[in-house]
């Protein structure tokens, strides 16, 4: 049986606490897709720890954590994660697997990510520059080295000659930054890797399934930055929704059990791309100082705005959401008024669906106001003391979305996660 955790948004919201939080639950936590692009924000003894390719079960003893061969790895972060994780007094050897399908970002691929997005110009995608687009791309065009290529006694030929190919074609971009300055640390990284217990993860997953054990597929980015379904081109280079389990872990469709969105109670995004409800104005900036909207990964300022019903109904479908998690309420607790947007107009005519293309006409929210709580929730263990305005915010979404929330987080800390049951 899986069960599913990802964020219905572009990312950001929040799914780190929420995969700490069901973690204990489960006997296996396994990252399907993504990269060191991700932040998973934990707090593990009062500390703040972000994590970006290690599944953030690690912390609990009793799970086993896997890199699924959906993930791109750097195994320069990886090997700065495990330093962060041991620090903690956890030994990441224990419990800690990747999948040999797994593929690996060379430091030509952060070098052309980042040749790539100066050369577009004004029209930049906001690129986190890791790596990941080229990474991808060489997975897709064949070429690709993978960790398991790390067991073959030719890989440095392997390595040498797809680092030629990136050399010519950073050449055709002018990037004449020395990319050989990284590589020494990049070969540390690949020899300690190598001691790692890397595995066939399809076989090793599906041995775990039929030992009848439980398995969380952990998410990273958001639906609305699918290379499929997402604001394209404003995306991600991997399917960030459900679909991808089954590819980014090798396991079949009917194991899949209940898929848990996560969603924030407002809306945020990082670099370009469309977005409907952003609130470039004072209250915008009151919702970004408010939910510290910085980013996990790059440090940068989130844009934010209200919440967006039309996209999140449609993550939902895409995704066959079973229940939601909205995180960071407490963020709206100051806020006199409120708004969610219930349809897009677009030239005039109203719509309860995402575009094909978000970018050729202006998309103007209509938006539904609701009174604001003016109520700290932080200290709210039970639904029940709620305050009525919130019930009805929430009561709302429930309704429009025919999905519903079933846990509310208001705060950072781990046990601050109301159950809606």
């Amino acid at each position: 049986m899986i069960d599913v955790i990802l964020g219905l948004q572009w990312g950001d919201e929040g799914k780190g606490k929420i995969v700490d939080y069901f973690a204990p639950r489960y006997d296996m936590i396994a990252r399907f897709q993504g990269g060191p692009n991700a932040g998973h924000t934990l707090y593990v003894n009062d500390k703040k720890v972000v994590l970006h390719q290690i599944p953030s079960g690690i912390f609990h003893e009793q799970s086993i954590n896997l890199i699924g061969n959906g993930v791109v790895l750097d195994p320069v972060t990886f090997k700065k994660e495990c330093e962060t994780v041991k620090s903690f007094g956890i030994d990441y050897y224990r419990n800690l697997y990747i999948a040999q399908r797994t593929h690996i970002i060379l430091p030509t691929h952060r070098a052309l990510d980042k040749a790539s997005e100066i050369s577009k110009g004004n029209e930049k995608i906001g690129s986190t520059l890791k790596g990941i687009g080229p990474a991808y791309m060489d997975k897709t065009g064949r070429n690709g080295l993978r960790v398991g290529d790390l067991l073959d006694k030719n890989f440095k030929a392997h390595y040498t000659s797809l680092r030629q190919k990136h050399q010519k074609l950073l050449d055709g971009l002018h990037f004449e930054e020395d990319v050989s300055a990284m590589e020494e640390e990049f070969f540390e990284a690949l020899e300690f890797m190598r001691d790692f217990k890397i595995v066939a993860g399809e076989y090793f997953i599906n041995e775990k399934l039929s030992q009848g054990k439980k398995v969380l597929a952990e998410g990273a980015q958001g639906s609305m930055l699918d290379v499929d379904f997402g604001t394209f081109p404003f995306v991600t280079s991997s399917n960030t929704i459900s679909a991808g389990v089954c590819t980014g872990l090798g396991v079949a469709p009917q194991h899949i059990r209940e898929v848990i969105g996560v969603t924030k109670a407002y809306c945020t995004r990082v670099g370009g791309g469309p977005f409907p409800t952003e609130l470039e104005n004072e209250t915008g900036d009151r919702l970004r100082k408010a939910g510290s909207e910085f980013g996990a990964t790059t440090g940068r300022p989130r844009r934010c705005g209200w919440i967006d019903l039309v996209a999140l109904r449609y993550a939902c479908m895409i995704n066959g959401v079973t229940k939601l998690v909205m995180t960071k309420a407490d963020v709206l607790d100051d806020f006199e008024k409120l708004s969610m947007c219930t349809k897009y107009r677009i030239a005039g005519l109203e719509s309860e669906e995402v575009p094909f293309q978000m970018l050729q006409q202006p998309i103007e929210p209509v938006l539904s106001t609701f009174e604001g709580w003016k109520k700290d929730i932080t200290t709210i263990k039970d639904i029940h003391s709620l305050p009525e305005e919130m019930k009805t915010y929430i009561s709302f979404i429930d309704s429009y979305l025919k999905v519903n929330v079933s846990y509310i987080s208001n705060g950072p800390g781990r046990d601050q996660l109301i159950e809606k049951q």
